[in-house]
């Protein structure tokens, strides 16, 4: 079978998939390279997402599909899904089950990461929606040490640089087995944290093609993320743990000052718009603390006292004029409890602003 191609293990976790299943195996399925094994790992799902996956099993005889005895948490199950993979894959490939990979993928990354030894993770472009996400690296450059891309991406303030979603990477398979954990932590966005993790020992490269499509919707983990935002927690849990192999003493306080003053005025404006749920609180209360920094209430109006400072002399009426700015986004929802769209383009703004002042 292809032995002049490496073996890629291409492994989709999934939980509940039943609506687009069927569409992530095809497009894997479709793949102009063909020395893959494909790992589909079901975690008790309760829809039709084991009889989809066995009766494409079936049909070719490079799937595998494994069933959960127990329901792992969405991380847990991703790091049981890399431990099923063969002991021959040079490459692993993860596919969301809501993503698809399109026809050439797999070929453009391995034929990328075959010429370049020293990469130990590879993005690419994706499209999500009509947008093409992870902008800003610098054409022809492709190849990165994992030092300076790692500097780049704590230091750079641009929201839409990063190291890519797990649809968008791959990794080369010894990383892999070479960790218990692959993914480090229990956090929605350990693949993150993986990649500072595996980037102090590797080289990160990026094609220059668009080779996947993220697809969005309210129960994907990144729906799920930007109405709690759950990025501002991670991203400093990352800083906290990777932040001393990348950056100098000085990069790092200046970094963590910022890093907690927008995480703040974040909260803030949450607190003040007074939409928020206990959920959101208690979510956000328990991270902070758990990374020890727990969040006091001299710190949260503090925050809003400069975050509101800077728009107008009377707080009072700084705080109506954000509501009224709040509703009048979202005029179907009044008086309803809107998404905290607003406030994260805010703290991404500010992270901006903080980083050129």
């Amino acid at each position: 079978m292809n032995d002049h191609q490496p073996l890629v293990s291409v492994v989709t976790p999934v939980y509940n998939g039943e609506p687009y299943l069927a569409d992530c195996i095809e497009s894997v399925l479709s793949q102009s390279y063909r020395n893959f094994e494909y790992l589909i790992v079901n975690n008790c799902s309760k829809d039709r997402t084991l009889e989809i996956a066995r009766e494409y099993a079936k049909r070719d005889n490079r799937i595998r599909v494994l069933d959960n005895h127990d329901f792992l948490d969405v991380i847990a199950n991703h790091n049981h899904a890399f431990r099923q993979i063969s002991a021959g894959a040079k490459y692993c490939k993860v596919v969301s089950a809501d993503d698809m990979i399109f026809p050439e993928c797999l070929s453009r990354m391995v034929d990328f990461a075959e010429a370049n030894p020293s990469v130990g993770i590879a993005g690419c472009y994706q499209l999500s929606g009509d947008h093409i996400l992870w902008q800003g690296f610098r054409y022809p450059e492709a190849v990165y040490s994992g030092r300076a891309m790692c500097r780049r991406v704590f230091l750079g303030g641009n929201p839409k640089f990063g190291f890519g979603s797990p649809t968008s990477i791959l990794y080369r398979a010894d990383l892999i087995r070479g960790s218990a954990a692959f993914y480090p932590n229990s956090s929605p966005h350990a693949d993150t944290s993986a990649c500072f993790e595996q980037l102090q020992h590797s080289s990160y490269g990026f094609v220059y093609e668009v080779l996947c499509y993220e697809r969005t919707h309210e129960a994907t983990q990144t729906s799920k993320s930007l109405e709690m935002n759950r990025y501002a927690s991670a991203y400093l849990s990352d800083l906290l743990k990777y932040g001393p192999a990348y950056l100098d003493h000085d990069e790092m306080k200046w970094k963590l000052q910022r890093e907690l003053r927008s995480y703040h005025q974040f909260l803030a404006i949450n607190y003040l718009a007074g939409f928020r749920n206990r959920e959101f609180w208690n979510y956000h209360k328990g991270r902070l603390a758990d990374l020890g920094y727990p969040l006091t209430r001299r710190a949260l109006l503090k925050a809003a006292v400069i975050a509101l400072g800077r728009k107008a002399l009377n707080p009072a009426l700084a705080v109506q004029k954000m509501r009224e700015r709040l509703i009048s986004r979202w005029p179907a929802l009044a008086p309803k409890v809107p998404t905290n769209s607003d406030a994260v383009v805010f703290a991404q703004k500010q992270r901006q602003h903080e980083h050129h002042s």
